[in-house]
């Protein structure tokens, strides 16, 4: 009997029958996560688990036949984390999708990975409670795939990112073992920070089975601030100035190809023809919240910006958000796309969109820019003529001159997508040799036979 084969049996015998996939044509769909430019191999199956014990079972079999495992969730990534290797099996966490307690007292709920992120921080919001991150593809992405690769959202400049909402996870090991690490407690320092690792790990160390995250009560209803600008490092300049005096709940920044971009997608009464548009909200309550708003808007006004304006009506604000969130599947339906991720300290956030623009310029490719301003996490996308190989090739160069320009800049190559595929070499130059030999070190020790998720995330030298 084949290593795969073995595998399968034992599948057999923890999964109900239709949670075992081996058909050519299905398996095809879970090849792939929404990247673009990433490898992908072919599994020989598929398997759904739905709970941590069949996980685990399916685990220690892959660990004993030595079978590669590709963790995945709702394949939203954008790196090429979850993408397939050759000979792999893939273990899906989508049906794991249940809520399984919401502790009012105590400010945290526990689910399983597979529910979606909205859908989670609607459950919780019929307890009067509030679940922070919130990715543009909340409605999409799965809380698992959100702990793996631990990502951001339009709150996170004032909230943070996941692993500042992760309380604790239920983790099957590469071994198969079973293991809950973290706690139920506000504060905990015991051991080394095992939770905090095993967040944007994105699947190399182990599958996670449960999280345990710190919920908030629901905020009042935010007033929104809506600045427009004649070019994008204008708008930088606001971004900084705004960090200085306050920090709202929400500033996003779009320039204008990502702006023309959406209209043209879905009309959403955006300023089409400015070079910029600052998005800022801020969540405190009453008078608070007035005052915070006329702080940004003075910002705004002090950097120079052609009209800046409190939004009243939150329809207007509600619509303008959703066209950020829409930026993405904007720039899609314009051509194929390649989606950079880059995080730079605030204080040089306006001199690394006009490098990006350089870039743009001599690269001689669309990038369209936008992203959290207020945390400095920009999301240059590259779109590209379908069909067009020069361009695509361009593309490539632009995508890795982007990184470099993060890299400069005393940032991050990436702030929230992950590294997956797509970005190891560029981790292997933001890592000093230490660091390199640290993570190698890491991943050896947890997972000696290199059988989960092989070859994503670690540095690439």
């Amino acid at each position: 009997m084949s290593p795969e084969d073995a595998v399968l049996a034992v599948a057999a015998t923890s999964l109900a029958d239709g949670d075992i996939v081996t058909d050519r044509d299905i398996l095809e769909s879970y090849r792939f996560d929404r990247s673009t430019g990433s490898e992908a191999g072919q599994p020989f199956a598929v398997v759904f688990p739905r709970s941590a014990e069949q996980v685990s079972a399916v685990m220690r079999a892959c660990a004993h036949h030595r079978v590669p495992v590709v963790p995945r969730g709702a394949g939203s990534g954008l790196t090429g984390g979850s993408n397939a290797i050759d000979g792999s099996l893939i273990i899906c966490m989508e049906r794991m999708r249940e809520v399984l307690d919401v502790d009012v007292s105590n400010g945290y709920v526990e689910t399983q990975p597979g529910i979606y992120n909205t859908e989670l921080r609607d459950h919780v919001a019929k307890f009067g409670l509030w679940y922070a991150p919130d990715p543009a593809s909340k409605d999409f992405c799965s809380i698992g795939g959100n702990v793996n690769t631990n990502a951001g959202g339009l709150c996170c400049v004032k909230y943070g990112v996941t692993r500042d909402a992760v309380l604790g996870l239920e983790v099957v090991l590469p071994d198969g073992r079973i293991t809950r690490i973290g706690r139920r407690s506000i504060k905990g320092v015991a051991g080394y920070d095992l939770t905090a690792l095993m967040v944007g790990s994105e699947g190399t160390l182990g599958i996670v089975t449960m999280a345990r995250l710190r919920l908030r009560p629901l905020p009042p209803p935010a007033t929104t601030v809506v600045a427009v600008f004649d070019d994008i490092g204008t708008a930088g300049r606001a971004v900084e100035d705004i960090m200085r005096r306050t920090t709202p709940s929400i500033l996003e920044i779009l320039d204008r190809t990502t702006m023309q971009a959406v209209e043209k997608w879905r009309p959403s009464g955006l300023p089409a023809d400015a070079g910029a548009l600052l998005l800022a909200q801020t969540d405190l309550p009453g008078a608070a919240g007035a005052a915070d708003a006329d702080v940004i808007l003075a910002a705004c006004e002090a950097a120079g910006a052609v009209e800046a304006y409190r939004s009243e009506d939150q329809e207007q604000s509600e619509m303008l958000m959703g066209a950020r969130r829409m930026a993405i599947p904007a720039l899609e339906a314009l051509g194929d796309w390649l989606l950079d991720d880059v995080s730079v300290p605030r204080s040089r956030f306006a001199e690394s969109v006009l490098r990006i623009e350089e870039i743009a310029q001599r690269r001689d490719v669309m990038i369209a820019s936008f992203g959290h301003a207020g945390d400095g996490n920009l999301h240059p996308t590259i779109v590209i003529p379908r069909g067009d190989a020069d361009a695509a090739a361009r593309a490539l160069l632009a995508f890795d001159d982007i990184l470099e320009v993060a890299i400069h800049m005393g940032g991050s190559v990436t702030g929230e997508h992950g590294v997956g595929l797509l970005k190891r070499r560029a981790l292997a130059e933001e890592l000093d040799e230490p660091a390199r030999d640290l993570h190698v070190r890491i991943k050896e020790a947890i997972d000696p036979l290199g059988i989960l998720n092989p070859g994503k995330s670690l540095p690439r030298w």
